[in-house]
């Protein structure tokens, strides 16, 4: 894997550049082309204040999340109650049986699973991941395994829930294929997937730093829905609901007090994306406002 160079100008940049194009296409007027225009201007008259940007080493999913493991139940993830939205009211109408987290991070979906009454597997490659998953859903049996290679037999499985993880493969296939194979005829494959943060890009990295303080980038893809159906039909799959959730421009350009004056970026670290739109609000807002961020399905495996 290539490394991953950060410039904060050129985010910003990339920033007026798409709401540009959302204005070129009728969303926005005159004046909010013109303003951007000046924007771009004042932003390249002065790019020594932004540095050098940041050139990061991939790291790999698991050590990644080792890193994570200790902050990722912090309750500043807003996809967390988005997808719980749309995801919780479908586990709660399907009946009581054997059902998979996979994928399952530091267990948020199999202590609900768990309190329903199910039989709970629950399966991370991350180590750091499963400690926390074992010590919150002390019911469940939890260990190490990739969602494309669960340790469970053909047709045992009433359930597979996957959320905000199927991002992290390239190839959606052989999840598919390993969700077909474990599932009994009639069950329920439940995913939850990001839509990805660069419009116009298949990639959306994600900033982390190790255990041991290495910081890196893991990468992750933005699927088109086609992926998700190309992958899901020919393993067998019908598909019973698909939605697309949308983020609110109130719940995050909105600020409910008046912001603090924005900060350069610090010289040799990743810049933060949402950091940045505070320089561009008007173009971010454009860009970032009423985004769709989320996809959540409900696939059944065909009788």
């Amino acid at each position: 894997m290539s490394s991953l160079y950060l410039h904060p100008l050129a985010y910003l940049v990339g920033l007026e550049g798409v709401a540009l194009m959302k204005a070129f296409a009728g969303e926005y007027d005159r004046d909010f082309t013109h303003a951007r225009l000046a924007e771009v201007r004042r932003l390249l008259d002065s790019p020594e204040r932004w540095g050098d940007g940041v050139e990061l080493a991939p790291l790999s999913t698991p050590d990644a999340y080792d890193g994570w493991s200790s902050t990722y139940d912090d309750p500043d993830n807003g996809y967390f109650a988005m997808d719980e939205a749309a995801l919780l009211p479908m586990i709660d109408r399907l009946p009581v049986g054997v059902a998979v987290d996979a994928a399952c991070g530091t267990g948020r979906y199999a202590a609900h699973l768990a309190a329903l009454g199910h039989r709970v597997h629950g399966f991370d490659t991350s180590p750091g991941m499963i400690a926390v998953a074992r010590a919150k859903v002390p019911a469940a049996v939890v260990g190490l395994a990739d969602m494309a290679d669960l340790p469970l037999a053909d047709g045992s499985v009433d359930l597979v829930v996957n959320t905000l993880a199927m991002t992290h493969v390239e190839d959606l296939g052989p999840v598919f294929d390993e969700a077909a194979r474990v599932l009994r005829p009639g069950g329920h494959l439940l995913v939850s997937d990001v839509r990805g943060y660069f419009p116009g890009s298949d990639l959306t990295p994600l900033v982390e730093e190790t255990t041991t303080g290495e910081l890196g980038y893991m990468r992750s893809w933005s699927h088109p829905t086609s992926h998700y159906l190309q992958a899901a039909i020919p393993a067998g799959f019908l598909v019973r609901d698909c939605r697309e959730l949308e983020v609110g421009a109130a719940q995050q350009d909105e600020p409910t007090e008046p912001p603090a004056p924005p900060a350069l970026p610090v010289p040799g670290e990743p810049p933060s994306i949402w950091a940045l739109h505070a320089w561009v609000p008007e173009a971010a807002h454009a860009v970032h406002g009423r985004r769709r961020c989320l996809v959540v399905w409900d696939f059944e495996r065909d009788v």
